[in-house]
C-alpha cells in the first residue's frame, strides 16, 4: 500500500542507522525505524505553475504524520479529488532533514489556482 514510500526512505534511514552504530541494520530493525520516522515526518505539497514568463513551485499544504495518511495511501486519486490536475511534488521531510521527492501529474481541471499560496 505504501511502498513507494517505504523506496523513498530506506537510502536515508541506512544512512541514519549507519550513523547511529547500526551499519547493517535487520528487517525487524528497518521496519520500526520506517515507522518511527514516518511519525515524525510531514510531506510538503507543491505544484508547479507559470510565473512570470518561467515557472515556480507554489506551495500548497504541509502535511504532518496525523493529516498524510489519506495522501499516501493514495498519491494520485487525493490529489485528483482534492486539487485537481497538474504538476506536483512531495516533499518528504524528517524532522528538519529532508528524505526526498516525489512529483505526481494527475489529470483533469486544477482546482488549486484559487488557493493561497502556503507560507512556512
Amino acid at each position: 500500500m505504501m511502498d513507494w514510500v517505504w523506496l523513498l526512505y530506506e537510502n536515508y534511514l541506512r544512512k541514519e542507522l549507519a550513523r547511529t552504530g547500526s551499519p547493517d541494520p535487520d528487517d525487524e530493525t528497518l521496519q520500526a525505524t520506517f515507522i518511527s520516522a514516518l511519525g515524525d515526518s510531514y510531506v510538503t505539497l507543491l505544484v508547479q505553475e507559470p510565473w512570470r514568463g518561467s515557472v515556480r513551485f507554489k506551495t500548497l499544504a504541509r502535511f504532518d504524520s496525523a493529516t498524510m495518511f489519506d495522501l499516501l495511501n493514495d498519491p494520485m486519486g487525493f490529489l485528483a479529488e482534492n486539487y485537481g490536475g497538474g504538476k506536483f511534488k512531495l516533499n518528504f521531510h524528517h524532522g528538519y532533514h529532508f528524505v526526498a521527492t516525489r512529483n505526481f501529474k494527475p489529470q483533469g481541471e486544477p482546482r488549486w489556482t484559487h488557493l493561497p499560496e502556503l507560507t512556512v
